[in-house]
């Protein structure tokens, strides 16, 4: 999908780089498919901030997508592209030949009326799903599964794609968009081809405001507080600061913080900060 620059017309549209919906084929979700939603501001049960800069944005209704991908062996033929409020690439609609419809990420490149299917001895085609040991070696894929059955959790953003470099007995090896190489149980499904909307990363906002209304508010420099909210905080004038630091006193500069113990760094073949040789 392609962007367009536009007039300058106003402040905010001088430096706007918009996205372009012509992949987009209705405008209003299928109401069977949609929930609302209970927005948290950042805050937890007790009423206190846990997650900075929430707040605000636009009303959203959820769509409910398929990420599991478990109506095997049932071709479903494509209905229609949508946008989603609720990530950056787009929706798809697939109405199976049983009659039941479901919201799926829509691969890239996938138009209205073809045919998809998910499946143990599918063709790897883009759009459908199956396990990656059955997939051949170099198959770009997305919506990655890490765990059988849970749904995918890899490679769900827009424009994002992963490869599966290789395969043994029991797992398969994936290389991530981050650079990162690691091992997958064979069993764990996954979508052929790259995730829709790659020009998402293309675009620019043009002003604060259009960050406020997808629920993102302002950022606060250390440097600008007092000592008593920020480490870096504090001085006269401008003579603050100090080494980089979180709000906690964490180093902000390229400290590992990954626990040495976590069970899953024994899958992972090849860190995303690895040195390349």
């Amino acid at each position: 999908m392609p962007t367009k620059q536009l007039k300058p017309i106003t402040p905010g549209q001088r430096h706007r780089i918009a996205p372009v919906f012509d992949d987009i084929t209705v405008s209003k979700p299928l109401k069977s498919k949609t929930k609302g939603i209970t927005k948290s501001g950042g805050r937890n049960n007790r009423g206190r901030m846990t997650s900075r800069r929430i707040g605000g944005g636009h009303k959203r209704k959820l769509r409910v997508i398929d990420f599991k991908r478990n109506k095997h062996d049932i071709p479903a033929k494509v209905q229609t592209i949508e946008y989603d409020p609720n990530r950056t690439a787009r929706i798809a609609l697939l109405a199976y030949a049983d009659g039941e419809k479901r919201y799926i990420l829509a691969p890239n490149k996938i138009q209205v009326g073809d045919t998809l299917i998910s499946g143990e001895s599918v063709a790897p085609d883009p759009g459908n799903s199956m396990p990656m040991r059955n997939m051949p070696p170099g198959t770009f894929i997305h919506n990655v599964e890490l765990e059988p059955g849970k749904g995918g959790q890899l490679c769900r953003s827009a424009g994002t794609v992963a490869q599966m470099v290789a395969k043994t007995d029991k797992y398969v090896t994936v290389k991530l968009p981050s650079g990162e190489v690691r091992m997958i149980l064979g069993t764990c499904y996954a979508t052929v081809g790259a995730t829709s909307n790659p020009d998402h990363f293309n675009t620019t906002k043009g002003k604060a405001g259009r960050t406020r209304w997808l629920g993102r508010r302002p950022i606060t420099r250390g440097v600008a507080k007092n000592p008593v909210d920020h480490p870096m905080g504090g001085g006269e004038g401008k003579a603050s600061g100090g080494h980089p630091r979180s709000p906690w006193g964490q180093s902000a500069k390229g400290k590992k913080t990954r626990n040495k113990k976590k069970l899953s760094s024994k899958f992972i073949v090849r860190r995303r900060k690895a040195k390349k040789a």
